[in-house]
């Protein structure tokens, strides 16, 4: 696994944890992170969030986005490498989409 991989993966495994426990924020609700991307000099991430709940999507990506500097001091804190990339959470429609493609599929078979 080369070393870009490596960083994202631990990112994705602390940044669910610092979501999940430590950002108060109702407004979240239950969100998953199915892929973190770091650019080649590790000041950038961009983080693909999913929202299982498809309206609380607009205002999840806000408390996201209002508690990026919180995330990323904590992000900051559980990392052994000198620079913390800049964060920048994007919504991933996977899960949507792969839903729609589902039902669509089932009403085809009936």
């Amino acid at each position: 696994m080369d070393k870009t991989l490596r960083i994202a993966s631990i990112i994705r495994k602390n940044l669910l944890e610092i979501i999940q426990f430590e950002v108060a924020n109702p407004h979240l609700g239950f969100i998953s992170i199915p892929e973190v991307k770091v650019s080649s000099d590790y000041s950038y991430a961009k983080i693909y969030v999913s929202f299982f709940n498809e309206k609380d999507e607009k205002e999840g990506m806000a408390a996201l986005n209002h508690s990026k500097g919180f995330i990323r001091t904590e992000l900051a804190k559980r990392m052994d490498t000198r620079r913390v990339p800049e964060l920048n959470f994007v919504v991933d429609k996977g899960y949507q989409n792969e839903e729609k493609i589902r039902k669509i599929l089932e009403n085809d078979e009936k």
